[in-house]
């Protein structure tokens, strides 16, 4: 299916306006990603220079991908805008809650199911607004995304914080929340902090075990899931062009994991030979048309320390395959390092399930080159000794590997094909096991393995590799073993060892699908309704927030004092609350359930200073909010980091959390507690975390007087009479204070609207 061709056709045209003007007010040579971000300003008169990671910049995206679990809240906010029709093109995709369980045909079977009522309201609310809907099984949305709406020079929002996959193909596509979407779907400028610039240059090429994935994997343990933080990390060189379009979406993907805004390759002929294959060669010749606008200016890649904040070098030619984790994507190990790794940190060295696929590893050149390792498990007299579960990304996927016979050999060697969802990624794995509190080993291609993100259990160390050595040590059993040097025993008991694994990167009979699993919306929605059962548990109307009162916060109660790390799994868990995603009130009973309490090192028990006693983050905090007391959360660096989920925002605020005080926040969540009208605060000195006490009453002042840049005055009053005064930062700028104001971005533009 060919997507949007006068969009893209406008897009090009736009960029050969405006990239000489831009060049010209800059005065100076561009990179790729200036191009596209200052091509794509919501109004071109306000063209200057941006000052990086200062200035806050309107821009007007192209479209719009949100996925079941964040489009329900999003779709929710939007029927209360008032809009008839979404102002740019928006797709909806069922991937997140479809539970990994028996297989595929099962699966998605139950889910349909079970989630009958929230599919039914998702292709309603589609249809009636002019949405693209894309049912249950048709695939990951960045996956179907990459197959049919990305597109070279694009800028596109996604309310999943991997949606920067559509960078393989040269797209400036970001992960927001969904009040962001709203924003956009409603006709309003999409607001972003103008991020700094971190260039990669990759010389050489990749060889034998080495995959993109390793790129990432690299890269990540250079810069920390902090590193990218309000930054676009931008790949070119040699290398880069070396590499799959698929390849370079699974880099773009997992920046997700370094903090990055987004990522983004140069159009190349990759790109272009990925667009023919895929039924786009209009869009691909049409890319070729305007291809120097798609890439950097010469004098960028001559001098590129000059246009970039921090440039990195990677040799692929020495890149070695890595395995990241435990706990964290960021904690990266070269394989000829990593069974001491396991050793020394005493480690599982067993290998329990190995999972490939999901939305950063599931193209058709990631299956081919790990069913090639298969394929010589079977020539060779081995089988796996690990449970081994493989997810394609689309429907698409599926129905071409099928049909090429590598499903079958996965099946052959003891796996276990699922539904084209995300599944175990995202925590949707009904794991079967005896004891799921038990210590003990996973590995995935994933892109992300925080504490019981896969399966709940805290003591499950999951770590990340490429597909093709999560198939070697699925069928050695053993987290020590390295397919580069060791060998493996057969069924014969002879001494074999795996071959380098082979891939295409794309089919030779080309791609091939029956059904994709599109269904196209309502020419006209006037008259259709939306409808949802007042006394359903997964789906309940929104009520807008109360604006601010005008008055400073006072004699607020600490909710909470996180310590550690506190992502946004940790605040609004997903696995079996994705049922309650529609649902705000219900789902506000997960809220911070997964966060540390700093006073007594335990989660989800935490001291209501009116009773005094120890209750669920999410019972204590309703019982403030009943009695009309406004509460605090105090916690430690990026906090929110993670998905983009908004849930994470809008539970502490329909549960009356007047402000999140942290030393320091991820980007995305960061937006989002601003859209919903809260207080996302910083401490100018950090050691101030260590001030609150667990029975502090606070004081947040200075919000009369607030304005961009100005400080605000945090005021702790212990319990024994004596007090602490600091200040604390806020990053507002002035539309975001009126939001504020307003009790959140969405009631302005109502307002606005009237």
């Amino acid at each position: 299916m060919l997507f949007d061709l006068e969009l893209i056709k406008n897009v090009y045209a736009r960029l050969e306006e405006r990239v000489p003007l831009i060049r010209k007010v800059l005065n100076r040579p561009l990179t790729l990603t200036e191009k596209l971000l200052y091509a794509h300003l919501s109004d071109i008169k306000e063209l200057k220079e941006f000052t990086r990671g200062d200035d806050y910049v309107n821009f007007a995206p192209d479209r719009i991908a949100m996925q079941d679990a964040t489009a329900q809240m999003a779709l929710l906010q939007f029927m209360n805008s008032g809009k008839g029709t979404t102002a740019v093109p928006v797709t909806v995709h069922c991937d997140h809650l479809i539970q990994a369980n028996m297989n595929g045909s099962a699966d998605l079977d139950f889910a349909l199911r079970s989630n009958q009522e929230v599919y039914d309201f998702l292709q309603s609310v589609s249809n009636k607004y002019g949405i693209g809907f894309w049912k249950p099984g048709a695939g990951i949305i960045h996956q179907v995304v990459l197959e049919n709406y990305a597109f070279p020079g694009g800028m596109m929002i996604g309310t999943d914080s991997h949606t920067p996959n559509a960078g393989g193909l040269g797209m400036i596509a970001i992960g927001v929340g969904g009040a962001d979407a709203v924003d956009v779907m409603a006709g309003m400028p999409w607001e972003l902090k103008m991020p700094k610039l971190i260039g990669v240059r990759l010389t050489g090429r990749l060889n034998g075990w080495t995959s993109a994935k390793d790129i990432i994997l690299k890269v990540a343990g250079i810069l920390t899931t902090k590193g990218g933080t309000n930054a676009i990390v931008q790949y070119f060189g040699d290398g880069a062009h070396s590499l799959s379009a698929t390849g370079k979406a699974t880099i773009c993907n997992m920046g997700a994991e370094i903090g990055a805004t987004t990522s983004v390759f140069p159009f190349d002929e990759k790109m272009d030979d990925y667009l023919s294959q895929t039924g786009r060669e209009e869009v691909a010749r049409l890319a070729v048309a305007v291809r120097k606008h798609l890439q950097d200016d010469p004098e960028i890649l001559t001098d590129p320390e000059k246009y970039f904040d921090q440039l990195i070098e990677l040799d692929l030619n020495k890149l070695e395959p890595y395995i990241n984790g435990p706990y964290t994507p960021d904690a990266a190990c070269p394989i000829s390092e990593f069974a001491h790794y396991v050793r020394a940190n005493g480690y599982p060295e067993k290998l329990e399930v190995g999972l490939i696929g999901s939305c950063t590893n599931s193209s058709y050149e990631d299956l081919t080159r790990a069913v090639s390792v298969a394929r010589q498990a079977l020539e060779k007299g081995l089988k796996t000794n690990s449970e081994f579960i493989v997810t394609p990304g689309s429907e698409q996927i599926r129905f071409t590997s099928e049909r090429d016979g590598i499903l079958q050999t996965f099946e052959q060697i003891g796996g276990i094909i699922m539904a084209n969802a995300c599944g175990p990624c995202i925590g949707q794995w009904k794991r079967h096991t005896v004891d799921p509190n038990r210590k003990n080993s996973i590995l995935t291609s994933f892109n992300r393995n925080f504490a019981k993100r896969n399966d709940g259990n805290p003591n499950t160390h999951s770590f990340v590799a490429s597909p093709e050595i999560v198939t070697a040590l699925s069928i050695a059993g053993d987290l020590t073993f390295n397919p580069l040097t060791d060998t493996l025993t057969n069924e014969n008991g002879e001494q074999v060892r795996l071959d380098e694994p082979v891939g295409l990167e794309m089919p030779v009979a080309g791609f091939a699908v029956e059904d994709p699993g599109y269904i196209p919306p309502a020419k006209s929605g006037a008259t259709l309704q939306v409808k949802v059962d007042p006394h359903s548990e997964r789906l309940q109307l929104l009520s807008s927030f109360k604006p601010w009162d005008g008055k400073d916060y006072k004699e607020l109660n600490l909710l909470i004092k996180a310590k550690g790390k506190c992502t946004t799994d940790h605040i609004s868990m997903a696995g079996p609350w994705l049922k309650y995603r529609g649902h705000l009130e219900n789902i506000s009973d997960n809220l911070l359930m997964g966060a540390i309490n700093y006073f007594n090192d335990q989660a989800n028990q935490v001291l209501n200073f009116e009773t005094g006693t120890y209750d669920k983050v999410s019972a204590v905090a309703k019982g403030y909010k009943s009695k009309g007391i406004g509460s605090v959360v105090v916690a430690e660096e990026n906090y929110g980091e993670g998905s983009s989920r908004e849930h994470a925002a809008m539970e502490p605020r329909f549960l009356n959390v007047k402000a999140i005080l942290s030393k320091s926040f991820a980007r995305i969540h960061e937006t989002n507690l601003k859209k919903q009208g809260m207080l996302a605060l910083t401490f100018v000195d950090k050691d101030d975390y260590d001030k609150v006490r667990e029975e502090d009453r606070i004081d947040i002042l200075g919000l009369t007087s607030m304005s961009p840049g100005t400080l605000l005055k945090v005021v702790l009053k212990h319990v024994d009479g004596s007090v602490d005064e600091f200040e604390v930062r806020h990053s507002y700028n002035e539309l975001q204070i009126e939001w504020f104001k307003a009790g959140g971005a969405l009631n302005l533009i109502s307002k606005q609207k009237a």
